[in-house]
């Protein structure tokens, strides 16, 4: 796929769709942010406010790969703005809704445009950057989850708190119209003669087998569920695991530990080594230094050292998949499993860590948790022997 030559630098693009990024992080952050304030306003709802928070995930993790098939019949350009659309017109409504059931219908919508943004997105950004710039362009749009949760805490709050909770999802909605209206502007378009059809249902499954199939695809998104497994669960629990006088600070300082070492590590490690490589050493990282907390009076500084490595992993898994996937369907499919395994690994990360915790205690927890970075670093290193493998195979035909 071809585009039209843009109308402004690549640089100044890649940096309006990480802002479309920041939009979709806040699809998640407007809820799970403020998520005490929601349960008050709706003091009868018991557990089913949760889903509030979980429906968007949900919708990834069953709908993922499916996306990923489908953004490019519809167009990465159309999947992205039609995406940004229907998500700023869904929270413009929500700002009005005062009942559970529509707000809990409309997060369903809104898991729909999410998915569309987080795959169209890092793919039109893997297909503007330069070659010498792709990886930095990609660690940038790695950090769209963090920085959208400290924007959040910092302005969404206060916002909250001086005016409502319908106030911010008018802020967000707005938000989202105006990058939609902006990028409508400056994205440059599919030339003529490469009009995208939409593929057909059969041919959605073929797209999903050989997603599965395919060590250069599934590689980023099967070690990216390792990372949302604990992520956001591990921002959850952590702090209470801290001395008292720390758990403010620590709560405010990790995401931007993670947030810094992604962007400031990241390109400079990929200097010297793979991407995959990489990811496999920020693994490996996290899990000595998970290991690391049950060993001092004060885990702060370990903590801090788990994040940092998980920054790594951050960068390196988006920095990875045009690395693996030099095709635009295989790099579009390579981020609808990365957001098909985000989302399964955001569901399910906080209740399986806070089941671990309550029935093993802080031990079993960290155990949990260091077996899951290790169980990251094998597949990362089977599926290189497959594609290594897949290699060899080609050149033995070709010779």
């Amino acid at each position: 796929m071809t585009f039209h030559r843009p109308a402004l630098p690549a640089g100044v693009l890649i940096l309006l769709l990480w802002f479309a990024g920041l939009g979709a992080a806040a699809q998640f952050a407007k809820i799970g942010v403020p998520f005490e304030e929601i349960r008050v306003m709706f003091p009868k709802a018991g557990a089913r406010a949760g889903w509030l928070l979980s429906l968007v995930s949900l919708i990834g993790a069953v709908f993922g790969l499916v996306a990923g098939s489908l953004v490019l019949g519809i167009g990465l350009r159309r999947a992205l703005l039609a995406a940004l659309l229907l998500g700023g017109a869904v929270s413009l409504v929500q700002a009005r809704m005062d009942a559970l059931t529509p707000l809990l219908f409309s997060r369903a919508v809104e898991g729909a445009s999410h998915l569309f943004i987080v795959i169209a997105a890092p793919t039109l950004i893997a297909q503007l950057a330069p070659d010498r710039y792709r990886n930095l362009a990609m660690t940038l749009w790695a950090t769209f989850f963090g920085v959208t949760y400290v924007i959040m805490a910092w302005l969404g709050l206060p916002l909250i708190r001086k005016a409502s909770l319908g106030v911010l999802f008018q802020w967000h909605g707005a938000f989202m119209l105006a990058m939609a209206a902006l990028l409508w502007a400056v994205l440059p378009r599919v030339r003529r003669g490469e009009v995208p059809r939409l593929p057909s249902a059969s041919g959605i499954l073929v797209a999903q087998r050989r997603a599965y199939a395919s060590p250069r695809i599934a590689a980023p998104g099967l070690g990216w569920l390792f990372y949302t497994l604990t992520f956001v669960s591990l921002l959850a629990i952590l702090p209470a695991l801290m001395p008292p006088d720390r758990r403010a600070l620590m709560i405010a300082a990790l995401p931007l530990i993670s947030i810094a070492s992604s962007l400031m590590l990241v390109p400079l490690l990929l200097r010297f080594t793979s991407a995959v490589g990489l990811i496999q050493l920020g693994f490996m990282s996290a899990a000595l230094s998970a290991a690391a907390m049950l060993l001092p009076d004060d885990p702060s500084l370990p903590a801090m050292a788990l994040f940092a490595a998980l920054g790594i992993i951050q960068g390196a898994s988006f920095a990875a998949v045009p690395v693996l996937n030099a095709d635009l369907g295989d790099r579009a499919l390579a981020n609808g499993l990365m957001a098909q395994m985000g989302n399964l690994g955001n569901l399910l990360g906080t209740p399986l860590l806070m089941l671990t915790q309550l029935h093993l205690g802080g031990a079993g927890l960290i155990a949990m948790v260091v077996g899951g970075y290790v169980i990251a670093v094998l597949c990362h290193r089977w599926m290189a022997r497959r594609r290594d493998r897949l290699a060899h195979s080609a050149e033995t035909r070709a010779g």
